[in-house]
């Protein structure tokens, strides 16, 4: 079977990793942490990082920063990971949804205007399966109304932005260094992992020692066991740090992998009818962190059933994600209900990825081609 994903470690991860070991730095101290944090903050061009124990925790923190008050809304796209309108939600907010847009998957930038209240306080662009979010027009309409933008970058390391395009100012920058507070997932099949893991970046020294406190009990530097705020343990460990740090060192060696893997698999699916291939907008890099398909409903196929052929033929999937307005669990909840959107549908519906893995060889590319031309036959 051709896994989805595969991780790719060497010898710097096992040296670090055995260093962490040998001197008893294990738990949430240790040199590795502040090394990692540094690297990668520096990386993606902001100037904080506050490392925590995985994606969701970072998007958790990030919201808590906000410290919003009941009935204020944040607006997010439906089709993303559950843990985007969570997070929202455990701090207090109210998700507010848009819609994909059809090229890219991300967030339908041109419906967010229309969503924007008197109790709006931020817009959550989320980058998907590796292609970038348009962000210009996000962060003027966030400039304009005064909100913040907490930028989820968890699929998109080392993803490159065209900013203010046409203009003098005009520049690449990498994602996660787009917005107020951004977030990112170090989960194994991320570009950079840690296994587990998470961080939350930024340029404001106040919401990193924010993010900092909450990661860590808000334990206060003047009397320790004294609280005067609730948080969490969202703490990384050094060893896991360890791992991060060696990963980040061979980002760009991973990111021009991914996007070799990308051509790859475009160049060879590319000839196949009744199938949307991921696509790279002028003003975006992608890295292909999952290769995606959308089939065409000529095709009388629907995910679901073209991941049974696949793995009938030893090519392992998974299913894009079931947006927001149609979780059960929100239902529950009074949120959502009524609510459509018709491209998240759809390519929730029709979409599937396939192994993307950093570990993924050319001849496992081929198979993997041959059993969609097989399975669409």
């Amino acid at each position: 079977m051709i896994p989805v994903n595969e991780p790719l470690l060497g010898e710097e991860e096992l040296a670090n990793v055995t260093e962490s070991l040998r001197t008893g730095w294990i738990s949430s101290s240790g040199p590795f942490i502040q090394e990692f944090e540094r690297a990668w903050s520096e990386y993606c061009g902001m100037s904080h990082g506050v490392a925590v124990s995985n994606g969701t925790t970072a998007l958790q923190v990030a919201v808590a920063c906000l410290d919003l008050e009941p009935g204020d809304e944040v607006i997010l796209p439906s089709f993303t990971i559950i843990s985007c309108a969570q997070a929202v939600i455990y701090g207090g907010g109210t998700p507010v949804l848009v819609d994909s847009e059809p090229r890219t998957w991300c967030m339908d930038v041109d419906q967010v205007e229309a969503k924007i209240t008197s109790r709006t306080r931020a817009i959550m662009p989320v980058h998907i399966y590796g292609h970038p979010v348009d962000m210009d027009p996000i962060r003027d309409l966030a400039k304009r109304h005064g909100l913040s933008v907490i930028e989820d970058a968890a699929e998109a390391h080392g993803a490159l932005y065209l900013t203010d395009r046409g203009a003098s100012g005009e520049a690449w920058r990498r994602c996660g260094g787009l917005g107020d507070i951004s977030t990112f997932s170090f989960y194994a099949n991320k570009l950079v992992t840690t296994g587990e893991g998470g961080m939350i970046l930024t340029q404001d020294a106040r919401l990193a020692e924010r993010a900092r406190s909450i990661r860590n009990l808000c334990f206060r530097s003047d009397r320790r066991f004294y609280h005067t705020e609730l948080g969490n343990n969202f703490r990384l460990t050094n060893v896991q740090a360890a791992i991060g740090l060696a990963q980040v060192g061979r980002i760009e060696q991973t990111v021009e992998r991914k996007r070799r893997m990308g051509e790859a698999y475009s160049r060879q699916l590319g000839a196949l009818g009744g199938l949307q291939l991921p696509v790279e907008e002028s003003w975006a890099r992608q890295v292909y962190w999952m290769y995606g398909l959308v089939l065409d409903e000529s095709t009388g196929i629907d995910a679901d059933e073209m991941a049974r052929r696949l793995v009938a033929r030893e090519v392992d999937t998974r299913p894009f994600f079931l947006g927001m307005h149609e979780q059960p669990v929100f239902h529950k909840m009074g949120l959502f209900k009524g609510e459509t959107y018709p491209v998240a549908e759809r390519i929730a519906r029709q979409g599937l990825y396939l192994p993307s893995g950093v570990g993924l060889t050319e001849k496992q590319i081929e198979l993997v081609c041959q059993a969609v031309s097989e399975a669409l036959a």
